[in-house]
C-alpha cells in the first residue's frame, strides 16, 4: 500500500543515522556510550542486587518451529555412564547444543533487517551472505552493551498485569511511565531502555501459548520519534518482537524494525524476563541500575543468546 510505503520512507530518512559516527561504522547507537557514563553506571549498584533477565534455554522455549526458529536442543556428548580410558578414576561429562541464535533471550545486530536492499550505514544487504554478516555482524559490538539501564513498567504504571495483545505503546505512554515512577527513570543520551508490557508474565503463569509471532503489546511505529530523540543505546522488551503486532500500518512487516535496524542503527533486545527486576524496582523506587549484557563474539551473526544483568 503506497501510504504505508510512503511512511516507512519517511519514517526511515527522517531517523537515519548513516554516517553519524563515519562511514566505517558498525556500532551504532552504542557510540552514545562513553566511559564516563560507563563508570558512572557502575555508582548506581548500592545493594549488590543482581537480576538475570534471560529465559531458560531449553526446549520448554517459547518457539514453534515457525520460521525455522526452534528451541535449544541440549544433548550430551559424554555423560556418567559413559567409560572412557583415563587415568586413576577420572572421568569426564560434556555436552552440546543446537539452536537459532535468536530463539530465546538475545540481540539482534544490526545486519539482522534490511530497508529496501540496504544495511545500517548504506551497506548493500548482499553484505550479509551464506557466510554471514561481512558488516554489522553481533561480533563488532561485543566489547559494548554496558551502562545504564532503566525499566519502564509500562504495564504496572496503567495499572495492570499485562497490556493486551496488539496494544501500541506510544510516546504518550513511554513519557506517563517516567513520571510516574520518577526522578530515577529519566531518560539519558546512552541509557539502555527496558519496556516490561507483562507478557512475559502472563505467559510464565498460563504457558507460552502464540508468543513467539503471535499477537503482542510492543512500541508502536509511531514511538520512532521518541527512541530517536532520546538517543538510547538499545531498547529491549519482554514480547517476542519488540513492536506491536498485528503491526500497525496495514500490509506491512515489522515496519518499526525497518526503521530502527538498518537506518537508526538501534539494536533490538528481546523475550527478556524483566518480572523479578520490576517487583523490586516497584518496591525500593529505584528503576536505574547498571546493565551489562555483551553478547556471544559469533563471528559474523545477525543475532546472539545473552544472559543480561540489571545491578542495583
Amino acid at each position: 500500500m503506497k501510504q504505508t510505503e510512503d511512511e516507512i520512507v519517511a519514517a526511515a530518512e527522517k531517523y537515519r543515522n548513516w554516517g553519524r559516527w563515519g562511514e566505517a561504522d558498525e556500532r551504532g547507537t552504542l557510540n552514545f556510550v562513553s566511559p564516563e557514563m560507563i563508570v558512572k553506571a557502575a555508582g548506581l549498584v548500592k545493594q549488590g542486587k543482581t537480576f538475570a533477565l534471560a529465559i531458560p534455554f531449553d526446549h520448554n522455549g517459547p518457539q514453534t518451529g515457525e520460521n525455522g526458529r526452534i528451541n535449544p536442543m541440549h544433548s550430551m556428548t559424554f555423560d556418567g555412564c559413559d567409560t572412557l580410558p583415563l587415568p586413576h578414576g577420572i572421568g569426564f561429562s560434556d555436552d552440546t547444543i543446537f539452536m537459532p541464535l535468536q530463539c530465546a533471550t538475545q540481540w539482534d545486530a544490526l545486519s539482522h533487517a534490511f530497508d529496501r536492499g540496504k544495511a545500517y550505514n548504506g551497506h548493500d544487504a548482499s553484505v550479509v551472505s551464506s557466510l554471514g554478516a561481512a558488516k554489522n555482524g553481533i561480533e563488532k559490538v561485543s566489547n559494548n552493551f554496558v551502562g545504564r539501564g532503566i525499566l519502564l513498567d509500562i504495564a504496572r504504571s496503567k495499572g495492570v498485569e499485562s497490556l493486551a495483545p496488539g496494544y501500541a505503546i506510544t510516546e504518550e505512554d513511554l513519557e506517563a511511565c517516567v513520571a510516574a515512577q520518577g526522578q530515577s527513570s529519566n531518560i539519558q543520551s546512552g541509557d539502555f531502555v527496558l519496556v516490561r508490557t507483562g507478557q512475559m508474565g502472563h505467559c510464565k503463569a498460563n504457558g507460552w501459548g502464540a508468543y513467539a509471532g503471535g499477537d503482542a503489546p510492543g512500541l508502536s511505529f509511531y514511538s520512532a520519534d521518541w527512541l530517536f530523540r532520546n538517543e538510547l543505546a538499545a531498547i529491549a522488551t519482554d514480547t517476542w518482537g519488540f513492536e506491536v503486532r498485528p503491526n500497525e500500518l496495514p500490509g506491512s512487516f515489522q515496519p518499526l524494525h525497518q526503521v530502527v535496524l538498518p537506518n537508526m542503527g538501534l539494536h533490538i533486545g528481546e523475550i527478556f524476563d524483566l518480572e523479578d527486576l520490576a517487583e523490586d524496582c516497584a518496591g525500593d523506587g529505584i528503576y536505574e541500575f547498571m546493565f551489562v549484557a555483551p553478547p556471544l563474539p559469533i563471528t559474523g551473526a545477525v543475532g546472539s543468546p545473552i544472559n543480561p544483568y540489571a545491578i542495583k
